[in-house]
């Protein structure tokens, strides 16, 4: 092999070979040739970079500022893939294909003349073919960039890093910090080796010089941190010339970030800079920089101590700081940004200036209608919105000082209630009278006009989805359409309707019910969804203008799902009225006093039937109240805190939290709802908790775990109409399964569980393993692990770990007092034994706006199975343990 080429020398092209034995003698030549082969002569080869002795400062940080990074192994081995890529590169071929292009094409051109048309797309094409076969030899082949070039150690860089590393630790304190740094460039002979030349040299022989410059082809670099004892913080009294800016400083003392005998860190004194300049702001102070803000640094009052003051500095000489408040508050919503600018400072008809220059304006066509609403006025050629809803996100108000908070809050509100494209607030001076004087250490309060600026959004958008699913083994097409209408009764409302419909491969319900007894049939999907937003509380008391700055939003919704399978056709109709509101940007509240679901079943195969009748008696199971005429009256409670944002990019958290109760009023009405519409009422109280930690480990590399876990209990019990036996029963829909795409990977949807209890079913006369039954439970406890990574431009991969189960909380029991499901109840002693764990490795196409992702997963402990046979890592690729594939859209969580 060929060293790496300079210039894109071309190399000798390879013997004509198909492309798989290329490929083939490609991999066997991988891994017979080193990586050195892509060096020049006197290259050396970076293998390990290791920082040493660091006790107090971020280690991390440390091993970022090197220069230099080793080639990544993990979880690729880049290094070996770009060598692959290398030894089916051929440059010269590819600039023989450039000029084949060029010569194609300048042919075609002088063919097709004088027509532009023609010639136009000609040269798209031409510079679009060029600019690939430019790419290749600028970056290597497809496989090259996959890949990663050797990382050829550099002492340059080496000394660079030592001194940002000694900068860096200065930064936290360390000043007499020191930082060196050791390399295995060098050759140094053995004991034995020196020995054996030190016998040599009495010996007469050629000598050798090559031996004292004799280099390794790999070389480490390991950075040697003395960090010395740092040095601490002494606080002194802020030297602060304008007694206003103090008083507003000393009022915000306790939220300061430096505090006395802290170690010293510049990273916080720049936040704490920031944090004085946003105080000040949003104190009235609209013309403060933070370039008048100063924290001095003096060392020489005493040993490793630093005399921090912070000083504050006014304008100029003998001139303080103003104070500004806001004079009008004016929105536009339809006007031009000139047109809103110039009704601000109340130019409309004259310009300003000179007594020649005040002449009137020319025609500036129709003029803008002017409302005024809790003192905020507003402007546009028509008024379309309702100026008292806009009025209550504004939350500037005339007499107000200027404040930085209010003035992005405000922006904030506005833009969550989906009317504008964007929406801007900015300010104008007022001028002030003849006689003011805003000169001296305390000048006169300034005056402002604010200027909302807001372009509507268009009445209607439209969204449609066509694709495609893949479940159980079986391909579906579905269709989605979306309408939303904005403002459709003028009160900033948002309509939204749509409709989905889709034939979907699903996994059989219960076994034993089709007379092929296939495990997957198609399904028929129907849904149709209304909702309505209301940009407020609808709440008979004045309560919204109190809670405008959490946003407040009312929301109706209506929602219809129908699913014709080969066993059954069933209906799941939903009402909900809520209220949603915000304490920040990451935390949402919902809270929905009213939630109704009516599911009926109005056809049932007579084997389908049986067989739930049969999992009833001899089970226990609540599958059948699935498929029973139900409603569901309740109320609930959400908290959901998401500091991340749609493509999971950030070191974030998020946590939901949801509480639902039901039926505590069916006593007053469930008797005459059966008697005279069949209808089963339960009650019962459900709740769970979904916490997720994001770990940024590198820009496009994270660490992400999940724990998720439920429960949910009947309050009280309920009489079996067919039986007359009194017993706690839960809905089915409100149970907790386990197992799926955003589960437990390895496990069909719903299909694992409960606890330690095995599924049988009869086939051709013979008790085997259910699969196919579904498997609820009251307890839920899952978890999962899972390590991001790049693989080449939008391919994402990833390895995980997903562990859980569902248990009973209320199991029937035997006319003998044993449990219909064995080890299905949850038992403090037993249930840590009874936690499922499943693996394997996925593949994401990150397009940005949509994430598709494959994950293919391996049982590795099953609860379920016999006991002889639970870890089903023994086992793999059997009937009982076949790999599971998972398409789905997004991250699993």
């Amino acid at each position: 092999m060929k060293s790496l080429p300079s210039n894109n020398t071309p190399k000798l092209r390879p013997s004509r070979l198909s492309w798989r034995a290329a490929s083939l003698l490609g991999l066997l030549v991988l891994a017979a040739c080193s990586p050195f082969k892509l060096l020049r002569p006197g290259q050396r080869l970076l293998s390990r970079v290791e920082v040493q002795g660091v006790e107090q400062a971020d280690q991390e940080r440390l091993v970022a500022l090197a220069q230099q990074q080793p080639n990544t192994r993990f979880p690729l081995p880049k290094l070996a893939i770009y060598h692959l890529g290398y030894s089916l590169y051929d440059s010269a071929r590819i600039r023989e294909k450039q000029r084949a292009i060029r010569n194609k094409y300048d042919a075609r051109m002088r063919a097709a003349g004088t027509d532009s048309a023609e010639l136009g797309k000609l040269l798209v094409r031409r510079e679009r073919q060029l600019n690939r076969k430019q790419l290749v030899l600028d970056k290597g082949n497809s496989i090259m960039r996959l890949g990663e070039p050797p990382v050829v150690y550099d002492t340059a860089l080496t000394r660079r890093s030592v001194e940002q590393m000694t900068v860096y630790l200065h930064s936290q304190g360390f000043f007499r910090a020191r930082v060196t740094a050791d390399d295995t460039a060098r050759y140094r002979p053995s004991l034995v080796t020196r020995a054996l030349k030190s016998i040599g040299s009495i010996l007469p022989s050629k000598p050798d010089s090559l031996d004292a410059t004799k280099r390794y082809r790999r070389v480490s670099v390991t950075y040697n941190v003395v960090e010395n004892k740092p040095f601490f913080y002494r606080l002194q009294e802020p030297s602060i010339p304008d007694s206003g800016v103090a008083a507003v400083v000393r009022s915000g003392q306790a939220a300061t970030l430096l505090k006395e005998n802290d170690r010293y860190n510049e990273v916080l004194i720049g936040e704490e800079r920031a944090r004085l300049e946003t105080l000040l702001k949003n104190a009235g102070y609209y013309d403060f920089r933070q370039q008048y803000i100063t924290l001095e640094a003096d060392t020489s009052y005493e040993a490793f101590t630093v005399r921090l003051r912070t000083l504050i500095a006014n304008p100029a000489p003998g001139q303080g700081h103003r104070v500004y408040t806001v004079q009008q508050v004016r929105f536009v919503t339809d006007a031009g940004v000139g047109r809103t600018l110039r009704s601000a400072t109340g130019d409309t008809l004259r310009r300003a200036g000179t007594a020649g220059a005040l002449r009137e304006r020319p025609s500036l066509g129709v003029r803008t209608d002017t409302a005024v609403t809790d003192s905020v006025h507003f402007a546009a050629y028509q008024q379309k919105f309702s100026t008292r809803t806009l009025a209550r996100k504004v939350l500037v108000r005339p007499g107000q000082r200027y404040s930085l908070a209010r003035t992005l809050q405000t922006q904030r509100l506005l833009a969550d209630l989906d009317m504008f494209r964007f929406n801007t607030l900015t300010y104008q001076k007022v001028d002030d009278p003849p006689n003011a004087d805003s000169t001296g250490m305390k000048p006169s309060t300034g005056e402002l006009v604010a200027v909302i600026n807001a372009s509507p959004a268009p009445k209607f958008s439209e969204t449609s989805e066509v694709g495609g699913t893949y479940v159980a083994y079986l391909p579906g097409p579905f269709i989605n359409l979306r309408l939303k209408t904005r403002n459709p009764f003028g009160g900033a409302e948002v309509l939204e309707l749509g409709v989905r419909a889709g034939f979907e491969g699903q996994s059989v319900r219960v076994a034993g019910v089709t007379g092929d007894n296939t495990q997957a049939v198609y399904t028929t999907q129907l849904g149709a969804t209304a909702a309505l937003v209301l940009p407020r509380f609808l709440v008979p008391f004045n309560f919204n203008n109190r809670m405008a700055r959490f946003n407040p939003k009312t929301r109706f919704s209506l929602s219809e799902t129908y699913v014709k399978r080969p066993e059954y056709t069933r209906s799941n109709f939903e009402f909900a009225y809520d209220y949603l509101w915000q304490s920040s940007p990451f935390h949402q509240y919902v809270f929905s006093p009213v939630i109704v679901t009516l599911v009926n079943t109005p056809k049932q195969s007579k084997d389908f039937t049986q067989r739930l009748k049969e999992l009833r008696e001899n089970d226990g199971s609540s599958l059948f109240r699935s498929f029973v005429s139900l409603l569901e009256p309740s109320f609930s409670f959400t908290s959901l805190y998401n500091s991340n944002d749609f493509n999971q990019t950030r070191d974030a958290k998020y946590l939901r939290m949801f509480a639902e109760i039901g039926g505590v009023t069916r006593s007053l009405y469930q008797d005459a709802l059966f008697e005279q519409a069949g209808l089963n009422v339960y009650d019962f109280a459900r709740f769970s908790a979904d916490y997720r930690r994001y770990h940024r480990l590198s820009p496009q590399t994270y660490f992400v775990w999940r724990l998720n876990g439920g429960l949910v209990h009947a309050l009280t019990r309920s009489k079996d109409r067919e039986t007359g036996a009194s017993q706690y029963v839960v809905p089915y829909d409100k149970s907790f399964f386990a197992g799926g795409s955003t589960s437990l990977r390895a496990w069909q949807p719903r299909r694992l569980g409960p606890g330690g209890f095995t599924p049988t079913r009869l086939e051709d006369g013979k008790v085997v393993r259910d699969y196919l039954t579904e498997q609820p439970g009251e307890l839920l406890l899952e978890g999962s692990a899972e390590y991001r990574f790049p693989i080449y431009n939008f391919i994402k991969g990833a390895f995980f770990t997903d562990f859980g189960n569902v248990w009973g909380l209320q199991e029937q029991k035997d006319s003998i007092g044993n449990y219909k499901r064995p080890e299905a109840q949850f038992q403090l002693n037993s249930f840590y034994r009874q936690i499922a764990v499943g693996s394997g490795v996925g593949i994401r196409f990150d397009f940005t706006f949509l994430i598709l992702r494959l994950d293919i997963a391996a049982k590795i402990y099953d609860p379920t199975a016999p006991s002889a046979q639970r870890w089903a890592i023994r086992n793999f690729n059997t009937d009982a343990n076949r790999p599971a594939f998972n398409l789905g859209i997004g991250y699993p969580f």
